[in-house]
């Protein structure tokens, strides 16, 4: 059936998971940081937070650590000082067999059905073309037509490169030619040998105008960098809507421009228990072209596909500056994590994909049109980020990929009895574009004083009087005796946030604000603390300090710091006992280097 979703899971190795295979949750305590808001806009370093940057987690510690306020970008964790920051951030989950989905969300879900169907397009009704006009899907029987339609596609694209700044405009760009690659060559090109037909190696002129340039063009501060690979990723990156008749897919591999036939099907295996199968159309007399929609799970790592895609979503969707959307930036923000993989095997009890970090794969037709970047530990599945294909805005990729997220804990529940709920990252009640998460219904935050979980009909009337609330002083609706119920139903705030696709937690900037042009606090000695009588009294002997190679007990070593030295590190391990908590902070290893 064209309209059955596959579903793929790879066990493929990641160097960004790669630790001391032990085991251990190793972090580097990073204190208070001080930066600018990517929320309220404030234009100073007013959103603060305690960081720790971690060699190594275990999945357990990781799900301790979310259900204590922290979040992970990267190697990165963070957890808003919430009485403090500007924008105080709280953990929104939901239990995925509770899940009720909206009308909107419904819609969502047949809209997609529809477009695989072939009964819907991904644009808008103003921009679809009749039957009667539409000549773009051509009707192509001669290869050298074929070999010129596509050439004119990425001398096109190239030209909109240019214009976009992309490519710089004082270089003469070549152009493109596309060959068809014969059976005997194709193995040489491509892992997919028996699928590709055609290739480009415009790329690789293009470097080399831009080498034969940039002398000049670095005085001007316009320089680009010349690698053939990276070329191939950006224009492979912007090309979607070839003609159904073309039934091809474009991928970069190695500098080239690759061109797919979507006839052929990969061998994948098969996994029918993340998801379940669309309805069969009931149109009749209608002529549709049926599409297939196939779901990949596999463990995070580099994919120049997905970069590419991550590319044209940035500037697209963000409307940053292509500079700015670095491969390196890409990795650091989506692809590392120092969550220690899992397998299920044994007696790990789990899902069959195992625990750790992914990416979720959506693909229509055999091309990458969304990315999920996931973890999923032994309680739920954590969703972290979510770039699609700006081409498919219409079908609100966004909302579905969350859709499928919570389904997938529905049907992998039975594999891991404890793994129940979806977590949504961060809820900030102030911030109106992050307030569709609240769409996602029946959901509850986290109290950022005693971590007990609240349900969200009576969190939201209390943020709606002040940013930052003792959510578990009101535990029940009889907390609120003489409160007004709002009448604003959840789902007129997910129409009217306008960012419902976005799904974005301001990891991006806490992964820049790691380690980089934010202000640091650097506090010392105990009359610089915040911290309250009672947590000055919190035992630190039993934390597990990491030195040279050596992990001891705080109390074993304690006497080998002089004076000064130990109660400075004592008052920072008072600290980081508050952030993590007793039994966290006796767990993980603290490492001084």
């Amino acid at each position: 059936m064209a309209d059955k979703r596959k579903i793929k899971t790879e066990a493929s190795s990641s160097s960004s998971n790669t630790n001391n295979g032990r085991g251990e949750s190793v972090v580097v305590d990073v204190g208070r940081r001080r930066s600018s808001c990517g929320y309220c806009k404030s234009g100073s370093n007013t959103s603060i937070t305690h960081g720790l940057w971690a060699h190594s987690l275990t999945v357990h510690d990781y799900q301790a650590l979310l259900d204590r306020g922290w979040r992970r970008s990267g190697c990165f964790l963070y957890k808003p000082e919430m009485e403090k920051t500007c924008c105080p951030s709280y953990t929104i989950r939901l239990k995925a067999s509770d899940f009720i989905p909206s009308k909107e969300q419904t819609r969502v879900s047949k809209r997609m059905q529809k477009f695989l169907e072939g009964s819907l397009t991904s644009k808008k009704p103003e921009e679809q073309i009749s039957p009667s006009t539409e000549s773009h899907s051509i009707n192509i029987s001669q290869e050298n037509k074929i070999e010129n339609y596509l050439s004119n596609e990425i001398n096109s694209i190239v030209i909109a490169c240019t214009q976009r700044g992309e490519f710089p405009n004082d270089v003469n760009t070549p152009k493109a030619s596309v060959k068809p690659v014969a059976p005997s060559k194709r193995k040489v090109q491509a892992e997919e040998a028996h699928d590709l037909l055609y290739t480009s190696n415009i790329s690789f002129q293009i470097s080399a105008s831009l080498k034969r340039a940039n002398k000049t063009l670095q005085k001007n501060n316009q320089s680009m960098d010349p690698n053939p690979k990276l070329i191939s990723e950006i224009l492979s990156g912007y090309f979607s809507n070839l003609p159904p008749t073309l039934k091809l897919s474009v991928k970069p591999c190695n500098g080239h421009i690759n061109f797919y036939s979507t006839e052929t099907q990969l061998h994948i295996d098969q996994n029918p228990i993340l998801s379940k199968p669309l309805k069969e159309s009931s149109s009749k007399g209608v002529s549709v072209n049926k599409q297939t929609l196939e779901i990949r799970i596999k463990r995070s790592g580099y994919d120049p596909e997905e970069y590419a895609l991550y590319r044209r979503y940035q500037i697209k969707v963000h409307h940053d500056t292509p500079d700015h959307v670095t491969e390196s930036s890409y990795k650091r923000f989506l692809v590392d994590s120092p969550l220690v993989f899992v397998p299920t095997c044994g007696d790990v009890a789990g899902p069959p994909c195992g625990f750790g970090s992914f990416h979720q794969q959506y693909l229509i037709n055999g091309k990458l049109v969304a990315v999920g970047v996931i973890d999923i530990l032994p309680k739920c599945l954590s969703s972290k980020y979510l770039f699609w294909d700006p081409d498919l805005a219409s079908l609100s990729l966004g909302k579905y990929s969350a859709i499928q997220e919570i389904n997938w804990v529905r049907e992998n529940e039975r594999y891991c009895s404890s793994l129940q709920y979806y977590y949504l990252g961060y809820y900030i009640h102030s911030c109106n574009k992050m307030r569709y998460k609240a769409a996602y219904r029946p959901s509850e935050l986290l109290c950022p004083l005693r971590y007990q979980w609240v349900s969200f009909d009576i969190a939201k009337r209390l943020l709606d009087r002040k940013k930052y609330v003792v959510l578990s002083d009101y535990q029940n609706k009889e907390d609120l005796v003489g409160d007004k119920l709002l009448e604003n139903e959840i789902e007129e705030e997910e129409e009217e946030g306008g960012s419902n696709d976005v799904r974005i937690d301001g990891d991006e900037e806490m992964c820049e604000a790691g380690f980089g042009d934010d202000e640091s606090d650097e506090e010392s000695g105990p009359e610089s603390t915040s911290l309250t009588p009672v947590e000055m009294r919190k035992d630190v002997s039993n934390i597990v300090i990491g030195l040279k190679g050596m992990h001891l007990k705080y109390k074993d070593i304690r006497q080998a710091f002089a004076p000064n030295g130990r109660n400075y590190l004592e008052n920072q391990l008072h600290k980081y006992v508050t952030v993590v908590g007793t039994e966290l902070s006796e767990r993980m290893i603290y490492s001084l280097g």
